[in-house]
């Protein structure tokens, strides 16, 4: 029986999505197929993020065919797509080309949900858990992104603690990205 003290640490790797961020880094689709087969055949990497929802054409062909690529291999469940609060558009990319996972980007600090969104923390909190409740009727299971959470648990720790308690009964992962070092952490917060 693991103890509440253990600590898990899991690995993510995101270079298929955030390593084509890079300026003159861009992959061809068997390219990303391949280095996705080096991560989870080769490697045993847990977990890959290929892609962002909604951003070509292009893209939503790659993520597709490396989906069916996945699901023949036994690995669809370790593909996971960044996905966004947008009124489930996201949502049905996402399910579309046959991925399972969707990593949700949420504002992990104070500062981007009220002046990048213009959203108080509860109309926040409320846009996560529609999104949360549509993404589960259709199948997906969620992460939750907290991007910008060094800004947030520097200095608004409250609004990234509300953040997180507003979603522990509901969330296992919550990986938090820093906008500021290219991070991503996964901790276990259900009891």
């Amino acid at each position: 029986m693991k103890s509440r003290s253990t600590m898990v640490v899991e690995i993510m790797d995101t270079t298929l999505r955030d390593g084509e961020q890079t300026s003159g880094v861009s992959f061809a689709r068997q390219e990303k197929l391949s280095i996705a087969r080096l991560l989870l055949e080769d490697l045993k990497i847990p977990r890959i993020e290929i892609a962002s929802a909604r951003v070509s054409t292009g893209e939503y062909e790659m993520a597709k065919q490396l989906c069916e690529w996945a699901e023949k291999r036994g690995h669809i469940d370790k593909i996971e797509i960044l996905g966004f609060l947008d009124k489930g558009a996201s949502i049905e990319w996402i399910r579309s080309c046959g991925a399972k996972v969707m990593n949700l980007l949420c504002k992990g600090s104070e500062k981007h949900c009220t002046f990048q969104l213009q959203k108080t923390v509860q109309e926040h909190v409320e846009d996560i858990k529609q999104t949360i409740k549509k993404a589960k009727e259709v199948g997906l299971k969620i992460n939750l992104y907290l991007e910008d959470w060094s800004n947030g648990i520097q200095h608004s720790p409250q609004y990234v603690f509300h953040l997180m308690d507003a979603f522990t009964t509901v969330q296992r992962n919550f990986p938090i990205e820093s906008t500021d070092h290219h991070r991503s952490f996964s901790s276990d917060v259900l009891v």
